[in-house]
């Protein structure tokens, strides 16, 4: 599961790079958040769904994240740059964007994570089309839906070119099984002239059908809870997930398990990233305990670190003793404020 996320991770990239489009002068009077929202509801029935700020994630958030580490932050803007000479896109220009996803269990510790993703900003969806078409050298087909049409196209190319460009330490094996996960086609459509909606062939035909399952109202509503954060979220907790966890403690399998929902948020203030993660579970009992052995969790963690000599380990030493949790009814609620000074070591850290 976890290299199918990465590989759905990488898709908006892979798109990026079948595309050199033109930037053109369209913008929304809505603000990004109110944008996010509104694109969020044009999804079509999905599992989870993430909104995300674009806007102030490039301008704001993503330098005051990386501020610490000089090089990083050079290798991120200049990788930014690059896929903007190499494609003519570039991804600071984007204002919101909505993602959706579907996960079907194939196996034991293995699910199939499909994504549609909805994004708007300043560029000529038109003229994107036509770049992707011709830089695909061929490699894609149409098809109509409705009055609208579908552009697939092949990731090959991407991907290749990908690979050639792993610096030399990187792990083979790892980027190979990768690359396995990478989906075979990336369905694009326009819908309108600054936005567009990509992903899943399936889920991309869902998006733009008149007959349509709705997203779900439910996952709709608990993403409105902050509207002004950086980053939003809200999905089912597939049954079974305790699978992907090592656990020795069955009771704490169990109220891994017993979690229907999770949603919340990401956000950033003057000098801190704030997180707020609330689970769901089907009855008040199964809150009480999952609380109870959270807060069991968190004693072990500050006695394990207590008494950390390592910059680093002092950070999650705080982290942990920081973390707030409470509980209402059938949810429990998680509040995380990590300072800029505790985030500027960890990524300090990072060579």
């Amino acid at each position: 599961m976890r290299n199918r996320i990465l590989a759905v991770s990488c898709l908006f990239v892979l798109v990026l790079n079948l595309a050199g489009s033109a930037v053109g002068d369209v913008r929304s009077g809505r603000s990004a958040p109110a944008q996010a929202k509104q694109l969020a509801a044009l999804l079509p029935a999905v599992d989870g769904i993430v909104t995300i700020d674009a806007k102030r994630f490039f301008s704001a958030a993503l330098p005051k994240l990386l501020a610490a580490n000089s090089k990083l932050m050079g290798d991120v803007t200049r990788g930014i740059d690059d896929m903007k000479a190499d494609t003519g896109v570039d991804i600071r220009q984007f204002d919101s964007i909505a993602a959706g996803f579907t996960a079907k269990k194939m196996a034991a510790k293995d699910y199939d994570i499909d994504p549609v993703i909805i994004a708007r900003g300043q560029l000529n969806t038109e003229s994107l089309i036509a770049s992707a078409k011709t830089a695909s050298k061929g490699r894609f087909r149409e098809e109509k839906a409705g009055d609208r049409i579908i552009y697939i196209f092949s990731p090959k190319a991407a991907i290749d070119k990908a690979k050639k460009q792993l610096p030399a330490a990187a792990d083979a094996a790892s980027a190979d099984k990768l690359i396995e996960k990478a989906p075979k086609e990336i369905a694009v459509t326009v819908l309108d002239a600054n936005t567009i909606a990509f992903g899943e062939l399936t889920l991309v035909r869902q998006t733009i059908s008149g007959q349509k399952q709705p997203v779900s109202a439910e996952l709709s509503s608990l993403l409105a809870k902050k509207e002004s954060a950086i980053v939003s979220f809200a999905g089912k907790v597939p049954g079974g997930i305790s699978e992907f966890v090592p656990l020795d403690n069955d009771e704490l399998g169990k109220n891994i398990d017993s979690i229907r929902l999770v949603y919340g948020n990401i956000d950033m203030a003057a000098d801190a990233l704030l997180l707020n993660v609330t689970a769901r579970t089907m009855q008040d009992a199964q809150a009480k305990s999952l609380h109870e052995t959270l807060e069991g969790l968190q004693i072990i963690g500050k006695a394990f670190l207590g008494g950390a000599k390592g910059a680093d380990k002092q950070v999650y030493a705080r982290l942990i003793d920081g973390a707030k949790f409470s509980a209402r009814a059938n949810e429990v609620m998680l509040d995380l404020l990590m300072t800029q000074s505790d985030i500027d070591i960890l990524i300090a850290a990072i060579k």
